[in-house]
């Protein structure tokens, strides 16, 4: 199973200057369309509640997987979407991925926030980052990923999106130390 986390960063690692701030208000044109064409190879997008609802919906042609404590809030979407298009989630995530891979799924997308990138590296699942670097400093904001993350990367690849963004693809070796 690929497991992979798909982010756009500011030059100073952050991902946002506000957790409800929505990344297509900053990021380029070009990685919002890899954004979508990598998401919907995959057919699995896995998030926190605050990026569902920055989105707002399902992304057509992909099952969203929703992590929240409070799955009540999600109740309503639930009823109008079919579980091919959204689920709700507390699962342990090694437990999510075994199960999506028993499902037929192959690849699963890691899309945000922070808390949501931490706890699936924590868990050791995540073999690739899709870092997108965007030619903007926030100073402050949210980070790509809580304290407590450490691991050892290979960089793979490293594409040119436009004269001014950067394309960083790793695969994750594991922990340092």
């Amino acid at each position: 199973m690929n497991v992979f986390i798909i982010a756009a960063v500011s030059v100073d690692g952050f991902i946002a200057e506000e957790s409800d701030q929505i990344s297509t208000s900053w990021t380029s044109e070009e990685d919002r369309k890899f954004f979508v064409e990598r998401t919907k190879q995959a057919r699995v997008m896995v998030m926190g509640s605050t990026t569902y609802k920055t989105i707002g919906r399902p992304l057509p042609g992909r099952l969203s997987v929703v992590y929240s404590k409070d799955t009540a809030q999600f109740s309503e979407a639930q009823q109008k979407y079919d579980e091919s298009q959204l689920r709700v989630s507390q699962e342990d995530p090694a437990e999510l991925i075994k199960k999506l891979e028993r499902e037929g799924f192959d690849e699963v997308a890691i899309c945000g926030g922070a808390s949501i990138y931490s706890l699936f590296m924590k868990a050791g699942v995540v073999n690739k980052l899709y870092i997108t670097l965007e030619p903007v400093i926030f100073g402050k904001g949210v980070k790509l990923f809580q304290e407590g993350i450490s691991a050892k990367l290979k960089l793979i690849e490293m594409k040119k999106l436009n004269d001014h963004t950067l394309l960083l693809d790793y695969d994750v070796l594991g922990k340092l130390g």
